[in-house]
């Protein structure tokens, strides 16, 4: 089924619930008037997000190896992200139907002036992929992860990808990783319309007739907060709502963000696992990404 935002944003998922409309709400963080705030409701706070992991980088040590990325310190993490803005931007702009090697990606590298430059250069990435959304035109049509989609689908996209690799900063060097229930919330139902889009699985995530439940403990979720999965014919479906299920993991949004991205332990703490814990955990490793 495909539904409209207010803006225009089309959103495809294979639930019957309406979306919930993401700007009924605005933390105070999310600049009012930023650039690129009429683009898409997500603008403002790709930028605030974004920022806020280049302020996390601009003073840290970039040898510091990140432990949820192996293999990788801050630099690379840092050049990941920065490279990914960029490397949407200019599939954009170049109205791409296949997908740009991201070797190929003009300015793909943060200039070796010390980690303040790297951390200008991770913002001026943003700036590059607003300035080809308005250019291009917010609905013009693009090769992504899931098919073709409006040039504005990368903007929420490089969002919940600022704010995760976030987290993997802040875990990596031992820091507070804080963000608004509504934004945690908003990157796990993301990560699921991901996940929907993918061909059927031979080992689905969920066998037929399992129901996983993702519970936030978050007060002002309401019903945002909680999510209801399952698999039909090898692909994921899910829709918003309370119900029992097989397993049901309790957090806060945070929280089960960082889970079902695998960014804390399928066992931790911060999450109550209730019913079948194989269920939880056959999940996560059938949902890499």
């Amino acid at each position: 089924m495909i539904y409209t935002y207010p803006t225009g944003k089309i959103v495809m998922r294979d639930s019957p619930v309406r979306p919930r409309q993401f700007f009924e709400w605005r933390p105070e963080f999310m600049p009012g008037t930023s650039q690129g705030s009429t683009i898409d409701p997500y603008a403002g706070l790709l930028i605030s997000e974004n920022d806020r992991l280049a302020d996390l980088l601009e003073t840290a040590d970039l040898t510091v190896p990140v432990p949820t990325c192996p293999g990788w310190s801050l630099l690379q993490l840092e050049r990941h992200v920065g490279r990914g803005h960029r490397w949407a931007a200019q599939m954009i702009a170049a109205g791409a139907t296949e997908i740009l090697d991201p070797r190929a990606v003009t300015g793909g590298k943060p200039a070796e002036d010390g980690p303040e430059a790297g951390a200008q250069w991770l913002r001026d990435g943003v700036t590059e992929l607003l300035d080809a959304v308005t250019a291009a035109g917010r609905d013009a049509p693009v090769w992504t992860f899931t098919g073709p989609r409006p040039a504005a689908w990368w903007i929420r996209r490089r969002l919940h990808e600022a704010t995760v690799h976030r987290a993997d900063a802040a875990i990596a060097l031992g820091a507070p990783f804080e963000i608004a229930p509504e934004v945690a919330a908003d990157g796990v139902a993301e990560w699921l319309d991901l996940l929907t889009a993918r061909p059927p699985a031979a080992e689905p995530p969920l066998p037929d007739g399992v129901t996983l439940h993702l519970h936030a403990v978050d007060d002002e979720l309401g019903a945002a907060g909680e999510w209801m999965i399952r698999t039909a014919g090898g692909r994921v479906v899910w829709e918003n709502g309370h119900g029992k299920g097989a397993a049901a993991v309790r957090g806060t949004a945070a929280d089960l963000l960082q889970g079902v991205l695998r960014r804390i332990p399928a066992d931790d703490d911060r999450l109550q696992v209730f019913g079948d814990p194989a269920v939880w955990t056959t999940w996560l490793s059938r949902t890499d990404f």
